[in-house]
């Protein structure tokens, strides 16, 4: 099947529906209410402690707004949270093409929303491994699935969607969305994609870097912990 080429956007993107599910909190408590304020009938989506930040940030007004992550799509968090944002209903939000006539019907099949907006930002790597004592089991355990996923498909569809990693750069979306009547522009979208596809290069950078300076006895060692391996 061909790639999808395509000859019709809008450079103006108004945020509906947005996803949040970010590791760094900070700024959220005046992001969040800025982007309520914003756009009237926002909907948000949101996993874990994030949704617990955002309902104590809104109070009252997280009724009609919030929603887990886990009642939209249908399917509770693995334990251990090991998959709660990897849902096709998630995945056509972010990179359907708004004049895709068959995107569209998906949507409509699934019940789907159109995702217009996604924050996401990724524990520091670095910052688990240089932890005393950390082994490679632990490492292993924090590698991000999900989150470097979204932030992808967000920043790959950035003729839609607006892809957000850096707490730092929310005070300037507000504004740009203030004075643009809820909505960002396809300048300002491709501008955040770029910032975030360094995000996910620099994350992926540390792995690997990791990774490849553990000997394989280190593995090792995680495999002869578990119960009845010699």
């Amino acid at each position: 099947m061909g790639m999808n080429v395509v000859d019709k956007i809008d450079d103006k993107v108004r945020i509906n529906t947005m996803l949040v599910s970010v590791s760094d909190k900070t700024g959220l408590d005046t992001f969040i209410p800025g982007m309520v304020a914003a756009n009237p009938g926002l909907k948000i989506l949101s996993t874990g402690g994030t949704f617990g930040k955002i309902k104590e940030i809104l109070g009252d007004r997280a009724d009609g707004v919030l929603e887990q992550v886990s009642a939209y799509t249908g399917q509770p968090e693995t334990q251990g949270g090991l998959v709660k944002t990897l849902d096709f209903k998630i995945y056509l939000g972010l990179l359907t093409e708004t004049y895709n006539d068959a995107h569209q019907e998906d949507l409509k099949r699934t019940g789907a929303l159109s995702i217009d907006m996604v924050v996401v930002n990724l524990y520091p790597f670095s910052d688990t491994i240089a932890k005393d004592g950390v082994t490679v089991e632990n490492a292993r355990g924090n590698i991000d699935i999900g989150g470097p996923t979204m932030i992808r498909a967000s920043a790959k569809n950035f003729i839609r969607v607006a892809s957000v990693v850096d707490p730092a750069s929310y005070g300037d979306i507000l504004d740009k969305v203030k004075a643009q009547d809820g909505a960002l522009s396809l300048a300002d979208r491709y501008e955040l994609a770029k910032k975030a596809f360094a995000h996910t290069s620099e994350y992926d950078t540390a792995i690997s870097k990791y990774l490849a300076a553990q000997a394989f006895d280190q593995v090792k060692s995680c495999y002869n912990t578990m119960p009845g391996k010699a």
